[in-house]
């Protein structure tokens, strides 16, 4: 039986090694330089965890580099002796090479106990595998994989001896030079080892249910990451590429997270944080401010009969006429489509907030709106006052939006204060909220599936679980009305429970009809998430429906991510230890911080399907955040999946880009489960179980 390489792993098998043979000249160095094995000590044991990760981390990346047409995994002693053998072998080199006057003999020697325990670490990490019948190895093979092991390792302890002063000219480039020479050799040494293995035809991995592959990989990554940043510590390098390219992307994100990419004018997350810093204000000073919610009369008819060019043309001339009428302290903000949002302070009076929506309607009015066609266009404007009307910011949303549709109602082109009775569809919020208990007791909760797809393939990799509700009186109740309900009354939790069991019946129906089930993601809530005995009632569900925690994904925003980091991390962590893969989901539409990807070692990343709609608008600055997106979460090893993929264009653009997967309408609308279970009939699921047996490496690029 004969297995494969992934190129870009042994490329990267490659860097890694190199890079451990830089640290290790670095850390020799340093080590060299300090009085006393008392203070030298920290450093040799800090420089032999470092190095051994690395050269351990570079060998396991070799190892997955390698794949056969079997499912894999690796047994968990072997592979912490193989750790525990590398860190060893690394403490010993540093030690000899930063020890006093170092002869040849003492080289060779040290070369050749370094170079058998680096050959050691070598097969007992092949011995991890565990497979049946045995690995077989051609002797001569072996023995010269040990011999260029010896060899490399003599050239590593004299290079270290060479190269350890600090006031040789060009020190920096002689030590880069050996480190490819060295990182080349201990590849080689790998290489030739790998090339040393017989599997019998027939071969099944014992190990493949220990350590998982995928959290290998990720463990590696982690360790890997680590050499990186310990030879940026050693070297004090402050402004490496990645980490430029980390803030250049982050400061373009977080721009965008707090900015309407097509006007540049605040978007709702930006105005919900202004609102409450003036709500501050006015407690401390005693004043009140107003708050206008526009919205355009008319633009969906320009839209539909002139264009989407000629909307957002008339949409940017909204906005800086807007803009160009408010003071240094106001703000405008654009929160969807043609609505707009206004933040005027100091109107205390609602007789000055009348005088003022007066002039914007004239101005909008008369004044022409700079675009393709000549246009005028009207507003209908709902106004709503602090303290008189809500005392939070998103309670004076909700009333100016009340108001805005009450002006709407008088023939558009004016303006209303919000009055309590506007609110008209509170009677509906707690007929709904009453009968959500009713609801689960019924059955009238039912779940679609929206399946998800490889970019590459297009072969089906999945699915999101989405809740729908019928209701007897109402019909079907949108879920984000019920849901944003379920989480006030605290009833969403029950009712993610029932998801999560229905999820899992489904999944097991599946199993037991023979049929291979696509993972399937599940939505947590922000309250679900914080809910501290969480993980055990998950787990209690899947063992009473007998399913593998691997056939599930658990999906959290973005916003309850980084909510709390360090906790978020912790749960994560947790879930992960127990088998389960995470997604962090509308990504780029809250916090945008990449910096804190590393942390939550998530599977996915879900972009928010802002960016995909962009493609159509902004295609050169899409593109460009999207690439960043893309280009990073790769480098972390988590996966990308694009959300709302509507057309071809959009699916070409993300092929190019190296996204993973993708979910919109142009591949499927959400579908029940009936229909979902089509799709994973054998010869439907026959692309997708390859896929996995094979382990198919992601793209390059």
């Amino acid at each position: 039986m004969h297995g494969v390489y992934n190129p870009l792993l042994v490329f990267l098998s490659l860097v890694v090694a190199s890079l451990a043979a830089y640290t290790a000249l670095e850390l020799t160095g340093r080590i060299a330089s300090l009085p006393g094995w008392k203070r030298r000590l920290p450093w040799l044991m800090g420089g032999a965890v470092a190095m051994g990760v690395g050269i351990w981390s570079m060998h396991f990346i070799g190892m997955m580099a390698f794949s056969l047409p079997i499912p894999l995994g690796y047994a968990f002693g072997p592979t912490a002796l193989s750790l525990l053998i590398a860190i060893l072998v690394s403490g010993f080199a540093l030690a000899v090479s930063a020890s006093g006057r170092v002869r040849l003999r003492c080289c060779l020697a040290g070369g050749a106990a370094m170079g058998a325990g680096i050959a050691g670490m070598h097969y007992t990490g092949m011995a991890a595998l565990d497979m049946a019948p045995a690995v077989s190895y051609v002797p001569w093979i072996v023995l010269a994989s040990i011999g260029l092991a010896i060899a490399a390792s003599v050239v590593a302890l004299w290079l270290g001896v060479a190269l350890r002063g600090s006031d040789e000219p060009y020190i920096a480039f002689k030590r880069l030079g050996a480190a490819l020479v060295m990182g080349g050799a201990i590849t080689g040494m790998h290489y030739t080892g790998m090339s040393a293995a017989q599997f019998a035809p027939g071969s099944v991995c014992l190990s493949a249910s220990q350590l998982d592959p995928n959290w290998l990989a990720m463990m590696v990554s982690g360790s890997s990451l680590a050499v990186l940043l310990g030879t940026l510590l050693v070297l004090g390098w402050r402004a490496n590429s990645l980490a430029d390219s980390l803030r250049r992307a982050n400061r373009q994100l977080q721009y965008l997270s707090m900015h309407d990419a097509l006007t540049g004018l605040p978007n709702r997350l930006m105005l919900v944080e202004q609102m409450n810093l003036a709500i501050q204000d006015a407690v401390r000073d005693k004043t009140a401010f107003a708050v206008f919610f526009l919205d355009l009369d008319g633009f969906k008819t320009v839209n539909d009969s002139l264009g989407h060019a000629v909307g957002d043309d008339l949409l940017k001339g909204c906005a800086q006429l807007l803009s160009s009428h408010v003071r240094k302290d106001d703000l405008v903000a654009r929160i969807g489509g043609d609505e707009f949002v206004m933040l005027l302070r100091g109107i205390s009076a609602p007789g000055d907030a009348a005088s003022v929506a007066k002039k914007l309607l004239r101005v909008l009015r008369n004044d022409m709106i700079g675009c393709q066609a000549r246009l005028r266009i009207s507003a209908s404007v709902g106004i709503a006052m602090y303290p008189g009307d809500a005392r939070d910011g998103e309670a004076l949303l909700d009333c100016a939006d009340a108001a805005m549709y009450s002006a709407k109602q008088a023939g558009r082109n004016t303006y209303c204060f919000f009055e309590p009775g506007m609110h008209a569809n509170a009677a509906r919020t707690l007929m709904l909220q009453q009968d959500l208990q009713a609801a689960l007791d019924a059955g009238q909760f039912s779940l679609v599936f929206q399946p998800k797809f490889s970019v590459a393939t297009r072969a089906i990799c999945g699915a999101e679980a989405l809740i729908r509700w019928h209701h007897p009186t109402f019909g079907s109740v949108a879920p984000m009305e019920f849901i944003t309900i379920a989480e006030r009354s605290g009833q969403i939790v029950q009712i993610g429970d029932w998801v999560i069991r229905e999820v899992c019946r489904c999944v097991s129906d599946w199993r037991r009809r023979g049929l291979e089930p696509a993972q399937i993601s599940i939505n947590l809530s922000p309250i679900q998430f914080n809910v501290p005995d969480l993980i055990g009632r998950v787990e209690d569900i899947l063992d009473e429906m007998d399913v593998p925690p691997r056939l599930v994904m658990f999906e959290i925003t973005e916003t309850v991510a980084m909510l709390n980091a360090g906790r978020t991390a912790e749960i994560v962590n947790r879930f992960r230890a127990r088998g389960f893969d995470i997604a962090i989901d509308d990504f780029g539409a809250g916090y945008s911080s990449l910096a804190y990807l590393h942390r939550f070692k998530v599977k996915q990343i879900k972009v928010d399907r802002l960016f995909t709609s962009e493609l159509d608008r902004n295609e050169a600055e899409a593109r460009a955040l999207l690439s960043a997106i893309v280009t990073l979460s790769h480098a972390l090893h988590m996966e990308v999946v694009a959300e709302g993929v509507e057309n071809e264009a959009q699916m070409r653009f993300l092929t190019e880009l190296g996204c993973d997967e993708a979910q919109g309408f142009l591949l499927a609308h959400p579908l029940s489960e009936e229909a979902f279970r089509s799709l994973l009939q054998p010869m439907a699921s026959f692309a997708l179980r390859r896929i996995a047996a094979l382990g198919q490496p992601r793209r390059a690029d």
